[in-house]
Order: structure tokens, then C-alpha cells, then sequence
């Protein structure tokens, strides 16, 4: 026997040996799926949210032919068809996964249409988001710059799709979702959370918005802003771990609002670099001053 024989022969035995130990890993640990679902892929969700995207947006991810254009309404169902297709059995995996194959594909069919029933709604809800983007940021140039390139609005728009399938208990999708704009903006929504319309996040990078977290109309985040939670036995996870921003409020960049208990007042203003654990009345501003201590002060009602 040669020597590349010989260490092909060492090193068939390793790769025997080290099978052996992850084989035994999986009968010990589990965490496999042993099942006869396919689970849906990252690459598999990503794509049908482009497809959602071309139909709350058309020609925004990439243009439409002059034909496409001319037979709009020819070219939209075509797209509802080919969504609702790919969609429908991506939740149907993902329910059968959690049901112990018992879902049927006319529930997931029921949960699909139910969505895409909501894009008109979700289009107007979107518009009031991109319109406070506009209005929030001078920079901005057009709403079009908006929908088209801003990171926050990426991040709103895929939490509004998500959000819609987590309130109808839909497994792992919504969460995937959310994991793919994270990547891609590093805007971290949790599609659990209730947000209000006409949500701005500006700039955007890093911000945290958990699972329980309440949000009401035209509310401003800026980079870094946390919406944490303290830790809590998992027999509590179902409580508002996470705290509450009324109307009308603005967090400045890298500030740290925790707890379920914590809630921000209509009109408040949250300064940068703050760590906040108490709630704040209506109409106040909390910063932190020269001196590194936090202060509060109470501001007039707006007229």
C-alpha cells in the first residue's frame, strides 16, 4: 500500500470516528428536525418579501417593462398568485413544524389571503411612516428617497408584514423576517411589538424594540435606542416585559428605556445616553447634564 493510500485510510477513519460522536450528540442533545417538514429557508422568506415589496410598492425593486406598467392590474394579480403560492406553503411547513404535521394547507391558504387582504391597509399605514420620515429628517428629498433607499423605513415595512402574521400565531416567519431587515439595516424589531402609525426611525443603526414593547402615533427614534427588558422567569414571558411610548414621543440616540412598568408620556422627550427604569408624566424631558446626572424637567402642554 502506498502512502496516500494509507493516508486516505487515516483519514477515513477519523472522519468514521468523528461521525460516530455527532451521531450520538443528536440522540442526546436532539434539536434536529427528524420530521418530514422542509422548513422554509432564509433565501426562501427573503424572497417572498420581495415579492410583497413589489406589490406594496411597484417598481421599487426593480422597474416595470412598459407592458407590465400598461396592464397594471394583469401584472399585480399575476404577482398575488405567485406570492400567495410560494407564501402559502412556507406556513403551512411552519405550522405542520409546531403542530406535529396536523395544519392543513387551507388553513395556511386562509392565513395568506388574510395578508395580502391587508395590503391596501398596510400601503396607507406605510405612507403616514414615510410621510414622518419626511417630515422628521431634513435631509430627506422626496418621499420616493424614502420608500427607496431609507434603512428605517425597510425596517418599519418588514415589521408591519411580520407583526400581521405573528398576531395570527404563525411560527418561525415572522421572526425570520425580522432577522433578515436586522441584517440588513442593523434595526433589531421584534415582530411581537405594537407600533402606532407614522413611525420614524431616523438614522436608525442598532436600535432594539422587544417583543412586548408598546408604541403609539408619531413617535421618533433615533440610532442606538434600546426598548429592552429586564430579565424575567420564562413562566413570565407572556407579562409586558418591555415599556410603553405614548404619542408624540422622541428618543435621542443610544438611550436605554427598560421594563413593562416603564412607561414615556404623550409629548416626552428622552435625550441621548440616558439609561431610564422609571416612567415619565406627559409634556417632560429627561437628559443628562454636564455633571453626568440625569435630569427631569417638565415642559409646558403643547397648544
Amino acid at each position: 500500500m502506498n502512502s496516500n493510500n494509507i493516508d486516505k485510510t487515516k483519514k477515513d477513519k477519523r472522519y468514521d470516528q468523528l461521525t460516530e460522536k455527532i451521531i450520538a450528540s443528536y440522540t442526546t442533545l436532539g434539536i434536529i428536525n427528524t420530521g418530514n417538514v422542509r422548513l422554509p429557508s432564509f433565501q426562501q422568506i427573503d424572497e417572498n418579501l420581495n415579492r410583497f415589496k413589489e406589490i406594496l410598492f411597484p417598481g421599487f425593486r426593480g422597474n416595470l417593462s412598459e407592458t407590465e406598467m400598461s396592464n397594471l392590474s394583469t401584472t399585480t394579480t399575476q404577482r398575488l398568485e405567485q406570492l400567495s403560492h410560494t407564501l402559502s406553503h412556507s406556513i403551512l411547513a411552519c405550522l405542520n413544524w409546531d403542530n406535529n404535521d396536523k395544519a392543513t394547507q387551507e388553513h395556511a391558504d386562509t392565513i395568506t389571503m388574510a395578508l395580502l387582504n391587508k395590503i391596501p391597509q398596510l400601503r396607507e399605514s406605510l405612507l403616514k411612516d414615510a410621510e414622518a420620515l419626511f417630515k422628521g429628517d431634513p435631509a430627506a428629498k422626496s418621499l420616493l428617497e424614502i420608500v427607496f433607499s431609507y434603512p428605517g423605513f425597510q425596517a418599519i415595512m418588514v415589521y408591519r408584514i411580520a407583526h400581521e402574521l405573528y398576531l395570527k400565531q404563525v411560527p418561525l416567519i415572522p421572526r425570520m423576517m425580522s432577522e433578515i431587515v436586522h441584517s440588513d439595516t442593523g434595526i433589531d424589531i421584534h415582530p411581537g411589538a405594537t407600533v402606532g402609525h407614522s413611525f420614524c426611525i431616523d438614522h436608525g443603526t442598532g436600535i432594539v424594540i422587544g417583543e412586548t414593547a408598546k408604541i403609539g402615533n408619531h413617535v421618533k427614534l433615533y440610532q442606538g435606542v434600546t426598548l429592552g427588558a429586564f430579565s424575567v422567569e420564562k413562566s413570565k414571558c407572556s407579562n409586558q416585559r418591555h415599556p410603553t411610548l405614548k404619542d408624540h414621543v422622541t428618543v435621542y440616540a443610544r438611550s436605554t428605556i427598560l421594563g413593562g412598568d416603564t412607561i414615556i408620556g404623550k409629548n416626552c422627550i428622552v435625550g441621548g445616553n440616558v439609561w431610564l427604569i422609571e416612567s415619565m408624566p406627559d409634556n417632560t424631558t429627561i437628559y443628562v447634564s454636564m455633571g453626568d446626572k440625569q435630569v427631569l424637567k417638565q415642559r409646558q402642554s403643547p397648544q
